[in-house]
């Protein structure tokens, strides 16, 4: 059975923590689906400009965390920011958590976290300029490539863009052997 993971994002995410992971998990044999705050299409930030645009497949209001295997949370200062104020895209974060999927958050993605307030006593990494946020909120703040506890990785760059994509799929995998047996 093919594994489906949402992609919450909106406009501004870091294109490259978007569009790396999301070519990643779909060469691993996993389904990606782009959700966001409304339909159409949302822009990437690419370094010091606009970017691409991606089509957004779904909205939050047409998903449900049990449609899905797991989450990626893609970076970028302006995405997360926009998404931590919509309560349904936070809710859908929380839901995730609660049913104990993976949930892959990036750069500035952990802010979607702290806003669902599932860090306290966790293990994380983010940009340096979130790392506070978590402080603030809980969690035990760590300068790694790839942090994961449970079911939480987060990652700090898109220079972690691999070991993070890593693993995400390897999480996923162990949940699809756990799920068979």
């Amino acid at each position: 059975m093919t594994k489906n993971i949402m992609i919450l994002a909106t406009n501004g995410f870091e294109q490259s923590e978007l569009m790396d992971p999301k070519a990643n998990l779909e060469e691993a044999g996993f389904t990606t689906t782009v959700v966001s705050l409304e339909s159409g299409e949302i822009t990437g930030w690419n370094e010091k400009n606009w970017g691409d645009s991606v089509k957004v497949e779904k909205t939050v209001d047409e998903v449900s965390a049990k449609d899905f295997s797991g989450l990626l949370l893609p970076g970028g200062q302006i995405n997360p920011d926009i998404l931590r104020m919509n309560e349904k895209a936070v809710q859908l974060v929380r839901d995730f958590n609660e049913a104990g999927k993976p949930i892959a958050a990036i750069c500035h993605g952990p802010w979607m976290l702290v806003e669902a307030d599932i860090v306290k006593g966790k293990t994380l990494t983010s940009w340096p300029s979130v790392r506070t946020d978590l402080k603030n909120a809980g969690a035990n703040v760590v300068d790694k490539e790839v942090q994961q506890d449970g079911n939480l990785i987060t990652s700090r760059n898109p220079d972690d863009i691999p070991a993070f994509s890593k693993a995400l799929i390897k999480s996923l995998q162990e949940q699809r052997e756990t799920e068979a047996a």
